[in-house]
């Protein structure tokens, strides 16, 4: 007979690893770290060769825990859970637990993720401008001017009516004049600029012709519109070729009362009629105020917007990119706005300098415009010259300074005299030659641009090959000064570090020290002033013609730099758009008339 326990706390899977004392392994029992509360386990003992037995005594005693089975066949022992303490079976596999993917979260990870992509593919403005609410009130005095202009040439349909047996012509009605009492200019974030003007009045002229039976009276009356209030928005925009336009224009346009000075025979008659007369003309006015305004920011402040440069030629070897990268940002202070501010060679339209430049930040507000420049912007500038081969110069025979040419036949006399008789006195040549393009770093401290060049020193004799004496490498660090003149853009350039030597051995270096000082020399006397003059020719910032900058400011950040400046009208806005307008406007009288929903009656 073979006993085997059934109580839950013996444990015959007392084995390492979960295996049983004797070898096996304890296959099928479930795995639980937890023990049923009092159960103890069972130390492992010694294997017993013939087996564990319990017995009950026949006619009394204790009943021992146990199932007596016939005598047979011995079976396996029942597997017992494995040791907690100990590593689980390798074919168990613990609990996991399931994230529930919410669909708030998987939205906000693509939002995040698309935010990322979008960053990691947004271009860098290489040039900003900022203008500020402090600029809006010159430019107010400006457009307010314009703008009366243009309401001058509102034309009002003749009125026609009939009451009773009167009937009364009003024709040739002209605006003689316009007071606007009270306006507003500012910044709004979702319109970019809005004008507002309050409580303004126009003086009228028109004819009058009335009919009563055969009698006819006809004369000019003058009348006024008073409480005229006018409500428009100008939202600008990135049209395709990133050039910045006015892309809508709303209006709210109303005049709150009219009044008409009748006289002659038929004045009380002009006076009972009055009522419908000057009724029928503010409503006419009010329909013309509204039209007049959209077409001058839809057709005449984009022919002045089409005179800020977007992409255009510096000189006959560079040009220059001020696209928008996108629309203009406002607020309730300033407007901000992102150009790309790289040149280009002419003769590689296509090319580009990939920017990985400091993005140039603006936070100041104090002067009427800001424009930042970074590193970027000038190191385009000079790549692109290095790319059209501007970045060299040649020096031959008198060209070169006399004493210099002394020092340099005396320094090379060793190599000189071992040449046939038919060169030695053959015109020098010397020859500077960039190598890399130069790059410009911007700290606070002040604006450097690094340049290494080749001097190249040679025989040019008549009709024969040039013969080489020596060739070095020069590395200059010229300091830059940034100046801003009207619209230009000017840089002035100063020798301050200047180093030559050979790249061939250390040697020649050291013979080379003697020329250190008279190239110094030759350079900030014959080279820099050659190079001052045409950067002093300077490059237009992208303004709109007839402004100019004043009183300019420049302030050196790490990795960019600020101009502060106020602004100053060199031509009047209206001169500006007459030499701009629109050649043809059939084209865009069509496109002047505002939506129905944008005028107020």
């Amino acid at each position: 007979m073979v006993i085997t326990a059934h109580t839950p706390c013996t444990r015959l899977c007392d084995g390492p690893w979960g295996h049983s004392h004797d070898g096996r392994a304890c296959h099928g029992a479930p795995y639980s770290p937890l023990h049923p509360p009092g159960c103890q386990r069972s130390a492992p003992s010694p294997p017993n060769p013939r087996g564990r037995r319990g017995e009950r005594e026949r006619g009394g005693g204790s009943e021992r825990p146990g199932i007596i089975k016939a005598a047979g066949t011995a079976q396996p022992a029942r597997p017992r859970r494995p040791d907690p303490l100990r590593s689980p079976p390798h074919h168990v596999t613990p609990p996991t637990t399931q994230l529930r993917r919410s669909p708030l979260a998987m939205a906000l990870f693509g939002a995040l993720f698309l935010a990322l992509l979008a960053g990691a593919q947004a271009e860098l403005p290489g040039c900003k401008i900022r203008i500020t609410s402090k600029a809006l009130e010159l430019v107010k005095q400006e457009g307010l001017r314009f703008l009366e202009q243009e309401l001058e040439t509102i034309t009002i349909p003749d009125l026609r009516g009939k009451e009773g047996y009167f009937y009364y012509n009003i024709s040739e009605v002209k605006v003689t004049e316009l007071q606007l009492t009270s306006s507003e200019l500012h910044f709004q974030p979702e319109q970019e600029l809005m004008l507002q003007i309050s409580n303004a009045s126009l003086g009228l002229r028109f004819r009058r012709q009335l009919l009563y039976w055969f009698f006819y009276d006809g004369g000019y009356i003058n009348a006024s519109a008073e409480g005229v209030s006018i409500r428009t928005a100008l939202q600008l925009s990135r049209d395709p070729t990133g050039r910045i336009k006015v892309s809508n224009v709303s209006c709210q346009a109303l005049v709150s009362r009219m009044h008409a000075a009748f006289g002659g025979t038929f004045k009380k008659v002009y006076e009972f009629l009055s009522t419908f007369i000057t009724s029928g003309m503010r409503f006419l006015l009010n329909q013309q105020i509204c039209p007049v305004l959209y077409h001058a920011g839809m057709v005449l402040l984009n022919s002045l917007l089409d005179t800020v440069p977007v992409r255009s030629n510096v000189d006959e070897l560079v040009g220059i990119d001020y696209s928008l990268l996108k629309d203009p940002a406002a607020s309730a202070s300033n407007l901000d706005m992102d150009f790309r501010g790289a040149f280009f060679p002419l003769a590689e339209g296509n090319w580009s300098l990939p920017n990985r430049a400091v993005e140039p930040q603006l936070r100041e507000e104090e002067r009427m415009v800001y424009v930042a420049f970074s590193e970027f912007f000038f190191d385009s500038a000079m790549e692109s010259y290095f790319r059209a081969g501007a970045l060299k110069l040649s020096l031959v025979g008198d060209k070169v300074p006399h004493d210099l040419d002394m020092l340099l036949r005396a320094t090379y006399f060793g190599s000189i005299v071992l040449l046939s008789p038919a060169v030695i006195d053959s015109p020098l040549k010397l020859e500077l030659r960039v190598l890399a393009p130069p790059r410009c770093t911007i700290k606070p401290s002040g604006t450097t641009v690094s340049v290494t060049a080749s001097v190249t020193i040679a025989l040019v004799p008549s009709d024969q090959p040039e013969v080489q004496l020596s060739s070095m490498i020069m590395d200059t660090r010229l300091s830059a000064k940034v100046a801003l003149r009207g619209k230009a853009l000017r840089v002035q350039l100063d020798l301050r570090r200047f180093r030559i030597y050979s790249n061939q051995s250390a040697l020649e270096s050291l013979a080379l020290i003697p020329l250190q000082t008279p190239l110094k020399t030759m350079l900030q006397i014959g080279v820099m002033p050659m190079l001052n003059e045409r950067m002093w020719r300077g490059v237009q910032i992208p303004l709109p013609e007839g402004i100019n900058f004043v009183r300019e400011v420049v302030t050196n950040h790490a990795g960019f730099l600020t101009i502060g400046a106020d602004l100053h009208f060199a031509k009047g806005l209206r001169e500006v758009i007459e030499k701009n307008r629109p050649v043809s406007t059939s084209d865009t009288s069509a496109s002047s008339a505002p939506p129905p929903a944008t005028t107020a009656a």
